[in-house]
């Protein structure tokens, strides 16, 4: 069943596939290598996402770490009603390569723009460019966990005030589970932020930026 009745039977029927795959790749039951496996949020999560990404009626989403592309079609499904655009990082060649294939089954490929490289250096650049200041009102964090304090502090200034940042992986796997209540520690100290850590899915992190 559609979660939503208005949802496209392109995205319903990619969002679908993409979720058995990952299902099959989680149980072990489909051989693939470590760098190419999926490692998709959860399907509660993308219907949060698309949840709070309609409450907001954002137009202008930023994403670190594409994946295959999962993620950012249950954005897209939100985002196109507000004609937003999506641009979203990704360093794996191959991953890229499925994922626009993905956008183009789901008929989104126009409201994502994939760049592709090493997370770190892309936002470095895209931080330096007035274009960018207090741009992007909605922000999905799933990359590596290592960087993930570096990563928040070069978004933070490219998102809006009432803009929200989302947080994936604060719970699960259990072996980040205490670098990331670091990393919510750390957010917690800031005074321009409100932020709150939500079991769902594989654990978010939901974050406000109020000043």
């Amino acid at each position: 069943m559609k979660p939503y009745k208005s949802m496209k039977e392109s995205i319903f029927n990619t969002l679908n596939e993409l979720e058995v795959q990952s299902t099959l790749e989680k149980s072990r039951m489909v051989d693939t290598l470590p760098e190419n496996r999926m490692l998709a949020i959860t399907k509660e999560t993308g219907e949060l996402l698309n949840m709070l990404l309609r409450l907001k009626n954002a137009k202008n989403m930023l994403e670190i770490g594409t994946s295959v592309g999962y993620s950012s079609i249950w954005c897209a499904e939100a985002i196109l009603e507000q004609a937003g655009k999506i641009i979203t990082i990704e360093q794996n060649p191959n991953k890229v390569k499925r994922a626009k294939e993905n956008f183009l089954k789901a008929e989104i490929q126009d409201a994502v723009e994939i760049k592709e490289g090493h997370a770190l250096d892309i936002l470095s650049k895209m931080s330096c460019i007035d274009e960018y200041k207090e741009y992007f009102d909605f922000v999905l964090i799933d990359a590596d966990k290592e960087n993930i304090i570096e990563y928040f502090d070069l978004i933070l200034p490219m998102v809006s005030v009432g803009g929200i940042i989302v947080t994936d992986n604060m719970l699960y796997p259990e072996k980040y589970r205490e670098h990331m209540k670091k990393f919510s520690d750390y957010l917690k100290e800031n005074p321009d932020l409100n932020t709150i850590t939500s079991n769902i899915g594989n654990g978010e992190e939901i974050t406000i930026k109020v000043r």
